[in-house]
């Protein structure tokens, strides 16, 4: 049962918080039936997303035997999960993910494409240098869109190009990570790239994340613009963390191993419910 529950990562379930991100910009989060639908569109993204996770440990076990860590982390790799365990597990939360289409058909739909992308990518596109990339961000990007989608609000283009530069921010960083610690041994498309390469991608996407975002706190809620430090400074953090921690392959562990970061966010999220 522990297996199991490992191979569907909760760890990296904090990811799906970014589909809180409309119930706090639209000032929906006073709201307990935009509450409700954010948490169901949340869970339901947590099922999607340890979907994705069991999909990709059963298609690299072979690859992940040989990794000098996911050997012993990953439950298929290491042998704590068989494979006709991981089956039934999967089957099993598609079904509960199908009948949840009844009830919120706009979020399945969303969610569906959200599978489909990472099976794609499970399959073909993490092969392809930079589409592997921005597949990584769109997933992001489509964790925003639900949350827009259950609580019925648009989805704002600020909202949408800051979190797309900063989801590539973040799927750059793990690359370079990748590359420093298993060179191109763990993935193949990591041949194509190199550190100097990802360390411009992520340059770039981090510098695209704070200036949109800083864009859209002066020219539409100017009074949010003691926030904008906090995002500098989370960034920063981040690359720290990064940079003298050898952390970063896994923006979640990254996360949970820094309370400064979690601070950083915490405040922010704080201040930005305040002015909203």
């Amino acid at each position: 049962m522990i297996g199991l529950i490992k191979l569907m990562r909760p760890k990296q379930w904090v990811k799906n918080a970014f589909v809180f991100a409309p119930l706090l910009f639209s000032g929906e989060f006073d709201t307990l039936s935009s509450i409700y639908l954010s948490t169901i569109a949340c869970f339901t993204f947590c099922l999607a997303s340890s979907s994705v996770y069991v999909l990709n440990d059963y298609k690299d076990i072979d690859a992940d035997k040989k990794h000098h860590v996911k050997r012993y982390t990953r439950p298929l790799a290491s042998g704590e999960v068989s494979k006709s365990q991981a089956i039934v597990l999967l089957l099993s939360i598609y079904v509960m993910i199908s009948l949840a289409f009844f009830y919120f058909p706009k979020l399945i739909v969303v969610t569906t494409g959200y599978i489909l992308l990472n099976v794609a990518y499970t399959f073909y596109l993490k092969e392809k240098p930079v589409v592997d990339i921005f597949t990584i961000a769109t997933g992001f990007v489509l964790r925003v869109y639900s949350g827009t989608v259950i609580i019925d609000v648009p989805l704002s283009s600020w909202m949408f190009i800051t979190t797309l530069s900063l989801a590539l921010y973040l799927a750059a960083i793990k690359r370079r990570q990748e590359l420093l610690s298993s060179g191109s041994c763990s993935r193949g498309v990591l041949k194509h790239y190199t550190v100097t390469l990802v360390d411009k991608y992520a340059e770039m996407s981090a510098t695209c994340a704070i200036l949109f975002y800083s864009l859209f706190v002066i020219t539409v809620k100017n009074e949010m613009v003691i926030t904008i430090p906090f995002v500098l400074f989370g960034l920063y953090r981040y690359w720290y963390i990064v940079e003298l921690r050898d952390s970063g392959e896994s923006p979640t562990d990254a996360l949970f191993s820094d309370k400064t970061l979690q601070i950083c966010i915490f405040t922010w999220v704080l201040f930005c419910g305040y002015f909203l």
